[in-house]
């Protein structure tokens, strides 16, 4: 296979893993990264009426520069890494519904073409670096395939949401148990029955995004849609404020972080 790399990335290897282990506060602040992604997007592009185009040009260039900044880092640090993670978040909501309201593609068509895409990403990124571990995203052309890999995980996780929950019509809490229950026997498989790793970590961050979404939609959406009606301002400042204390919380702690190693 041909290999794929970035190169006008400075790739010097660090001592320090640039992204968090898998812990559950990772998986709690994922989870309302997602659903802030969800209700963010709506808001800015429904709420505010700045449109969906609008919304995508202005959130793309906000990500752009955090990425910048997360890329300088070097490390793990947890605020610059999970404001990415949010705004990818919202990015990944953004692209998704572009292809589907703006240029008519088929819910059913996006999610295939998305699964597509993660999949060569993934073995491009194999290609190249021999390991998909997210514990050892110590160079910068790792993280760039690791956060290629992040925003499709987000676009195929809104694909498969929207597919299950309107076309298929089960509903915002129907779609989130049935993303919950799948995400579950996911963990039962990694815990007890020797599921691959790094498969279970892949197949479940692309299932919190639905999960997520689903539920953030069910807080925010009107009664008349099957919603509690809370709307996108009040359900994006609950999770932004959970977001926050989370980050202060790991940023005291260090939680998250992984040990050195030698370079």
């Amino acid at each position: 296979m041909t290999t794929v790399s970035f190169p006008d990335l400075v790739d010097e290897p660090s001592t320090l893993n640039r992204v968090p282990k898998v812990t559950f506060d990772f998986w709690l602040i994922k989870l309302m990264a997602v659903t802030m992604g969800e209700t963010a997007a709506d808001y800015l592009n429904v709420n505010l009426g700045i449109g969906l185009t609008n919304t995508s040009l202005i959130m793309t260039a906000v990500l752009i520069a955090a990425l910048v900044l997360q890329f300088r880092q070097k490390r793990y640090v947890p605020w610059s890494y999970w404001l990415a993670v949010v705004l990818i978040s919202v990015v990944g909501t953004l692209v998704t519904d572009n292809l589907v309201d703006n240029f008519g593609v088929p819910l059913i068509v996006t999610a295939v073409g998305f699964t597509i895409a993660l999949a060569v990403t993934f073995a491009l990124w194999y290609a190249n670096e021999k390991t998909l571990s997210i514990h050892s995203i110590r160079t910068t052309r790792r993280e760039a395939w690791y956060w290629l890999a992040i925003l499709f995980t987000f676009a195929l996780g809104t694909a498969a949401g929207d597919l299950v929950a309107e076309k298929f019509g089960l509903g915002y809490f129907s779609t989130g148990i049935l993303f919950g229950m799948i995400i579950a026997s996911l963990s039962l498989g990694y815990f007890f029955l020797g599921l691959d790793a790094i498969l279970g970590f892949w197949l479940v961050y692309i299932l919190t995004r639905p999960l997520g979404a689903s539920f953030g939609d069910l807080l925010s959406q009107p009664h008349e849609y099957g919603g509690f009606g809370l709307g996108t301002v009040i359900t994006s400042a609950v999770f932004l404020g959970a977001i926050i204390l989370i980050v202060a919380y790991m940023t005291l702690t260090r939680d998250g972080e992984e040990p050195a190693v030698e370079a």
